[in-house]
């Protein structure tokens, strides 16, 4: 390790509290964000289209990958495991984003579900790991050291060699760094507060998404029987929670393929229920109930005058995300 990674200034010093253990802390959330925020003391990064990662590792034992919503991970990305084991400090809480190298969620399915390395990697999708922020140094819990500094620590102790990488961070003005990335197909940009600490577990303003697109995860209550040749099912039944409730959002019949019905399908058969979970009524031909335990990412256009989904398209499941914590993003 460099000997100058803590080399702090003495506010900087008194930060720094002692990390008792290394293991799963509740990621930091970015919150959706029209404005956008003034350049200076601002970094962006590229909002990638993949899952959340928390990567911890303990003296003497192997690294660990959990998902957002805690749900261990090592078995779907197996050299992702192998390349932290091989790069990584001795003792470390990381935070991060698997991707496909193709860039798309819809690849990344192949992987998601699967608990067999060997499996993982005979489907033949070659994945990446993204690390943007740092939580635990060895013995010590940075999260109150400002983001600048904690990225300056996390260049200085981790090998970056593929699959890991570095989220680079883009200085600027912000609205032309986001009409760079729309035109460049991403799907927007995530701003950090320079300054700020990570605030394990919440939701909070120091980091801002500004997306290019319309998408957000939903939760599945049910679905309509397949027409015609299709097979497993036509639409998927989806909504948000509300004050506890389960509000309706609309069905949601296109971007799926042939496999992806029929697997969605047998997700869905084992969770079958006889009354509707959404609060609102919902009037769909051959609908039916599932207990709402799946979600799933949704694109669409826009939200109508009436609450619903605008040119809704199927994703991919999110097994990253607890259902209790979906909600209409404004």
């Amino acid at each position: 390790m460099p000997d100058d990674v803590w080399d702090l200034p003495p506010e900087q010093q008194r930060a720094l509290r002692r990390a008792e253990d290394v293991r799963y802390r509740a990621p930091m959330l970015a919150t959706l964000s029209k404005e956008h925020p003034p350049g200076a003391g601002w970094v962006f990064e590229r909002k990638l289209d993949g899952v959340r990662v928390i990567a911890t590792r303990e003296r003497g034992e192997a690294p660990r990958l959990w998902s957002r919503n805690e749900k261990p991970m090592d078995a779907s990305y197996p050299e992702i495991v192998e390349a932290l084991d091989a790069h990584g400090p001795s003792r470390f809480v990381l935070d991060g984003e698997i991707t496909a190298a193709d860039g798309t969620f819809s690849s990344l399915q192949a992987r998601m579900h699967l608990q067999d390395p060997n499996r993982a990697r005979r489907t033949g999708v070659v994945v990446e790991a993204h690390l943007f922020d740092l939580l635990v140094l060895d013995d010590v819990d940075v999260t109150r050291l400002p983001q600048s500094t904690r990225h300056r620590i996390l260049d200085a102790v981790v090998g970056i060699e593929a699959p890991l990488f570095r989220s680079p961070a883009l200085e600027g003005d912000p609205s032309d760094l986001l009409a760079e990335a729309c035109a460049d197909g991403w799907e927007g940009l995530i701003a950090k507060r320079s300054d700020a600490p990570y605030v394990v577990g919440g939701r909070s303003r120091d980091w801002l998404k500004l997306k290019c697109v319309r998408d957000q995860e939903f939760v599945i209550g049910g679905w309509t029987d397949p027409s015609g040749s299709r097979r497993g099912l036509g639409a998927l039944l989806v909504g948000y929670y509300a004050d506890g409730q389960l509000r309706y959002a609309g069905k949601v019949g296109t971007g799926y393929d042939a496999a992806t019905l029929v697997m969605l399908r047998d997700r869905l058969d084992p969770l079958t229920v006889a009354e509707s979970p959404f609060v609102d009524a919902v009037r769909e031909r051959g609908q039916h109930w599932v207990r709402p335990e799946l979600v799933c990412a949704v694109g669409f256009g826009e939200w109508t005058t009436d609450g619903r989904l605008r040119h809704p398209r199927y994703q991919g499941l999110r097994e990253d995300k607890d259902p209790a914590d979906v909600v209409r993003e404004q």
